[in-house]
């Protein structure tokens, strides 16, 4: 493992374990996120900051607010990372106002708020808004039954290109058709190919990367999970576009997939294999890309900044989607 990947290993799981000695009660599915939101800064987390952001969502949040849910830790370390957590929040609030006039209340919400607060001036917060729910009705009318919630965010994201919508969602539909064969799940199809679909290539051109890299890492023995994860290896597929290339990223997971199986919370009893394999996909991104540009959104789906982004937004909904599914699941017991 080289220097860069080896000291953002390091940076992630001493964030991770930062974080959660600090906020100890919430679901675990949520710490690697959060500690991916520090790393991708190049920041180690820091607990005063972070309590600090915690009055700051408190202040400006009503206690059954979206923002207080299953994304409240995400959200504290977005804006913890900020050099002003305040005007950002504030800027979010009014971005979720604007959103809440389009959907229906979620824990996906707020994940969109901060996304376009981030790129986008007060003044087109408005249109935005309305743009992420034309782009959602799209997806709805060509896959009703898939279609949920947790699509705002990827709504949110396409709304952010320079990409016309009605091209946006035919992107999205050809990589969809030419990947539901290898896969089964249609709602992890649909993410991945709304992932896709923001790069301006050819949708085969794409697809087969993304399945070249699934099957490449299955012959090398790390099957990658073609669930909720299934999102972030199409972001991954977009890193590198030789086949060099992409053997190098395959190494690059397994080398830090190995690293994380030997860190506390990973092994038998921790975070699943193809959970950790999604964390160590989180983790080869943030190599792959300058820091200084993660937060370069104002055109989205330039150069490789899209993917950064993807892979943030895509590991948090696959955190709200198992931390929603194990509550259920202990509700139920």
């Amino acid at each position: 493992m080289d220097q860069k990947l080896n000291s953002l290993c390091d940076l992630f799981i001493r964030n991770r374990d930062i974080i959660k000695s600090e906020f100890f009660w919430e679901n675990s599915y949520i710490y690697p996120v959060c500690a991916a939101i520090f790393m991708e800064k190049g920041r180690t987390a820091d607990p005063e900051r972070m309590e600090e952001c915690k009055r700051i969502l408190k202040d400006n949040t009503g206690f059954f607010s979206n923002f207080r849910g299953i994304v409240k830790l995400a959200m504290i370390s977005l804006l913890a990372v900020d050099s002003e957590p305040e005007r950002k929040m504030v800027r979010s609030m009014e971005v979720y106002e604007a959103l809440n006039h389009h959907f229906f209340a979620s824990s996906y919400l707020p994940v969109a708020s901060m996304l376009i607060a981030d790129a986008v001036q007060p003044s087109e917060y408005e249109s935005i808004a309305r743009r992420t729910r034309r782009i959602y009705d799209f997806m709805k009318a060509d896959h009703p039954f898939l279609t949920c919630s947790e699509d705002s965010i990827f709504a949110a994201m396409m709304a952010l290109t320079d990409r016309q919508e009605t091209e946006l969602i035919e992107e999205a539909e050809r990589c969809y058709d030419l990947l539901h064969d290898h896969f089964c799940s249609g709602n992890a199809i649909q993410s991945l190919s709304h992932v896709l679909a923001m790069v301006d290539q050819p949708a085969d051109v794409k697809c087969s990367r993304t399945m070249d890299l699934f099957y490449g890492l299955k012959k090398r023995g790390y099957t990658y999970g073609s669930g909720y994860e299934l999102a972030t290896l199409g972001v991954l597929a977009l890193l590198e576009s030789d086949p060099a290339g992409q053997d190098k990223v395959m190494e690059e997971i397994m080398e830090v997939d190995d690293f994380l199986a030997d860190q506390k919370g990973y092994g038998i009893l921790g975070i699943g294999r193809k959970q950790r394999l999604m964390h160590a996909a989180m983790i080869v991104t943030s190599a792959h890309m300058e820091i200084e540009s993660t937060q370069t959104m104002r055109h989205a789906a330039i150069g490789g900044t899209v993917s950064l982004i993807a892979a943030q937004q895509a590991a948090m909904c696959a955190a709200i989607a198992a931390s929603s599914a194990a509550a259920a699941s202990s509700a139920s017991s």
